[in-house]
């Protein structure tokens, strides 16, 4: 259990729909901000997309290693992202050791993880990343020309699901304009470090 005592970093939550751009935004976010951000690298039983490095994008882990490391108690949140679909979780190791560095671990995760992980660390910075209207999103999601259109409609219903937790978050961003977004996202985490001091 990280406790301040013990850890002198921050945990930031960053959850929103599918399509809404959080990769985008973070990139930009930690481009600018002048914080200790680092990035807590999740696991997960899904195979690599193309130019996905283990260890870096994921820690892909076969269903078995997956169900182990659950079983013995490693991760800090975990989920079926889809009934019968793939594993997602968050290594508690990774997260504590980062904190205990001072580094402020940015997870970027789905809602019910980000929820999880607020049980545990109940000082974490909870931010949803939000499109301005639903039709953005599913235009995005199309876009993305990734996956099949069973695959977006699955997305697509499950973004909408997510976007009703908004408001068990702390801190909401619309990511209409990039560079509106990640500027508000950076002055977030500016105030809060001023405040923290």
């Amino acid at each position: 259990m990280g406790t301040k005592d013990t850890m002198s970093g921050r945990i930031v939550v960053v959850s929103g729909p599918s399509g809404v751009g959080k990769g985008t935004v973070l990139k930009e976010v930690f481009r600018k901000s002048d914080l200790p951000l680092e990035l807590s690298v999740s696991a997960t039983t899904r195979s690599p997309r193309p130019g996905e490095q283990n260890g870096v994008n994921y820690y892909f882990l076969t269903s078995e290693e997956f169900q182990e490391r659950h079983k013995n108690g490693e991760f800090i949140e975990c989920f079926e992202v889809f009934q019968g679909g793939e594993w997602y979780g968050t290594l508690k190791n990774e997260v504590d050791a980062k904190l205990r560095l001072g580094k402020w671990v940015v997870l970027e995760i789905d809602v019910q993880g980000g929820l999880a992980v607020q049980k545990i660390y109940p000082e974490s910075v909870m931010v949803f990343l939000r499109p301005k209207d639903a039709e953005v999103l599913r235009k995005r999601l199309e876009g993305r020309g990734t996956e099949s259109e069973e695959a977006i409609a699955r997305r697509f219903a499950k973004a909408n699901q997510e976007l009703s937790y908004a408001g068990d978050y702390t801190h909401q961003i619309v990511n209409d304009n990039l560079e509106t977004a990640v500027n508000e996202f950076c002055e977030l985490l500016k105030n809060l470090e001023e405040r923290k001091q």
